[in-house]
């Protein structure tokens, strides 16, 4: 089985930052991409950024500037630099990945639990 376990969410003022990490274990044959997505309440999940394995990077308009997404392809872990958050940016941070979990196995998403971000005065 395939888990991802997220950390690094918290309470912070607006202005301040936070560090996401996401780290995939288990069963991981190849695992392709890695990224964030959030959710806040009565509102849909949407992604924040995403990377691959080749260090290909997208990001959601609303957090191009302020945000950078990396990740260690020896460790499967992903990592989301969340700098200038504002009030808007309050939401539960879902890490999500893309991995084949065996070599007979096709490409598949796996999420974690999420982890809260808070951003208020």
């Amino acid at each position: 089985q395939v888990q991802l376990v997220e950390s690094g969410g918290g309470l912070v003022q607006p202005g301040g930052s936070l560090r996401l990490s996401c780290a995939a274990s288990g069963s991981i044959f190849r695992l392709d991409a890695m990224g964030w997505y959030r959710q806040a309440p009565g509102k849909q999940r949407d992604l924040v950024a995403t990377t691959t394995r080749n260090a290909i990077t997208n990001y959601a308009d609303s957090v191009k500037g302020r945000f950078t997404i990396s990740g260690d392809n020896a460790k499967n872990t992903v990592y989301l630099q969340m700098n200038s958050l504002k009030p808007e940016d309050t939401a539960v941070y879902y890490c999500n990945a893309r991995i084949q979990s065996t070599r007979w196995s096709g490409f598949r998403d796996y999420w974690g639990q999420g982890t809260q971000v808070t951003v208020s005065s």
